[in-house]
């Protein structure tokens, strides 16, 4: 797939199955976050692979903040909390890692990470994985961020699920895009 088909054409894909990303596939993603636009080329980002039983520990964590959060669940709940991580065979959480900056202030470097990720679901699109970046409240969760090892300074950016799409990609949906670019200064 040709770079701007890629990126003009890339849609989300929730329902995923196995396998996820092969080595080779999985590399290219690497490489692609690591190309994501960085203001002082600072990589201020690191990434965390989940999967295998790693994606059932995931899910305990997850079941531990909901807890933590919410109290006592039900049975259906708790089952929720679990199985989130195995919608996929393959989870990669996106964390910032905010350095101090004269000229790179914290937020460019959030966005840069949010670019890196932007650049890993295009480049899933691009190899026919299908791809899901996820966030709510699990994303900003202390009960997680501290099973997962972030540090003060440091905030996840979203977990990206990926594997091989279980339906058809949809269509991309039409967008006229001078209803988001306009002419400054009006003329």
């Amino acid at each position: 797939m040709q770079a701007v088909e890629a990126l003009v054409n890339r849609v989300s894909c929730g329902k995923l199955l196995a396998p996820g990303p092969g080595i080779q596939q999985l590399a290219i993603l690497k490489a692609a976050a690591l190309r994501a636009a960085d203001h002082g080329s600072l990589k201020p980002w690191r990434f965390l692979v989940i999967e295998g039983s790693g994606l059932n520990q995931l899910g305990q964590l997850y079941l531990r903040a909901a807890q933590a959060k919410d109290g006592p669940l039900t049975e259906t709940q708790t089952q929720r909390y679990l199985a989130m991580p195995l919608r996929a065979p393959m989870v990669i959480v996106a964390i910032a890692e905010n350095q101090a900056h004269d000229k790179v202030p914290a937020v460019e470097q959030l966005l840069a990470t949010g670019a890196a990720v932007q650049n890993m679901i295009t480049a899933a699109y691009a190899q026919g994985l299908g791809a899901y970046w996820r966030t709510g409240f699990l994303a900003y969760d202390e009960t997680v961020k501290e099973g997962l090892g972030v540090q003060v300074g440091e905030a996840i950016i979203g977990f990206v699920y990926l594997g091989t799409p279980a339906t058809e990609f949809k269509q991309t949906p039409e967008t006229n895009p001078d209803d988001f670019f306009h002419i400054w200064p009006p003329q």
